[in-house]
């Protein structure tokens, strides 16, 4: 019996890029021995620091760049489909170079190491947030994309989004129409807006759009003005939650069964309901 097993990451990422990659090849290991297929890692998984997302960036406009070798080399050491989080490219999906901001892009790959999908993050979260850093503006150092991704995995289609998206269900709505059975969140949310809207959004996703989500945050302490909320979390199309952490650096694997999802869009058909 093949398993339909995927994984959610979670780490707490520092400023160290070596320190950072060898603890996500720690968490992949994890993951391919309790029988994954698929593993999520979080946005921001390889660089947090923003001053540095410029600089990384730039040598991630190839698939030579170091973070891209280092997904495509896992992916096929462990014979594992990764979706890699998000990392900061300098490029456009169509090789126009960025020279004053970035890409915050999630790529696929396939458990042979390629590279079969890349989502550029279209939602910049510009806002204030009643904790230590206060201020934060994506938009500084990030180019928005703009086009919504899907693509064949063995769990089914999968759609893309990345943390602040949560918020825009017009792109939820646009992954679904595109056959979406199942959408991946990389996320950083903040500890305070976690708090208060983390549950009820990802839940909501799931629910309106009869999709599993599967959001994979940092979480925990980063430095004395960063802290994220975590508890990554993988949710049915019924909206139930399967399986979730707290804080720390860890991971959960649980079966994405796309017959209970075949089976909640049969017996209630709000996709043939809608009227706007």
């Amino acid at each position: 019996m093949t398993t339909r097993q995927v994984a959610v990451l979670q780490m707490v990422s520092g400023y160290d890029l070596d320190v950072n990659l060898e603890k996500a090849r720690e968490l992949l290991e994890s993951a391919r021995q309790k029988g994954a297929v698929v593993a999520v890692l979080p946005e921001n998984f390889a660089v947090l620091n923003t001053s540095q997302m410029l600089i990384v960036g730039q040598g991630e406009r190839t698939p030579e760049g170091r973070i891209r070798r280092f997904l495509a080399e896992e992916a096929r050491r462990l014979k594992l489909w990764i979706v890699g989080g998000s990392i900061p490219i300098a490029a456009r999906p169509n090789g126009d170079v960025l020279d004053h901001r970035v890409r915050a892009a999630c790529l696929v790959y396939n458990e042979s190491g390629e590279e079969v999908a890349r989502y550029d993050k279209i939602h910049l979260f510009d806002a204030q947030v009643n904790d230590a850093q206060g201020n934060y503006r994506e938009s500084d150092t990030f180019e928005p994309g703009e086009d919504v991704v899907t693509v064949d995995t063995p769990l089914g289609k999968l759609g893309l989004a990345i943390c602040y998206d949560l918020r825009f269900p017009e792109l939820f709505r646009a992954l679904r129409a595109r056959g979406a059975e199942w959408v991946t969140l990389p996320s950083a949310f903040t500890y305070q807006t976690g708090l208060a809207h983390w549950h009820p959004l990802i839940r909501a996703r799931a629910i309106e759009n009869q999709v599993w989500m599967v959001a994979a945050g940092q979480g925990g302490e980063h430095d004395a003005k960063r802290r994220t909320y975590g508890h990554s979390m993988i949710v049915d199309a019924w909206g139930a939650m399967v399986a979730e952490v707290s804080e720390g650096a860890t991971a959960a694997v649980a079966e994405l069964d796309q017959e209970r999802t075949a089976h909640t869009r049969e017996r209630m058909p709000v996709w043939s309901h809608r009227r706007l």
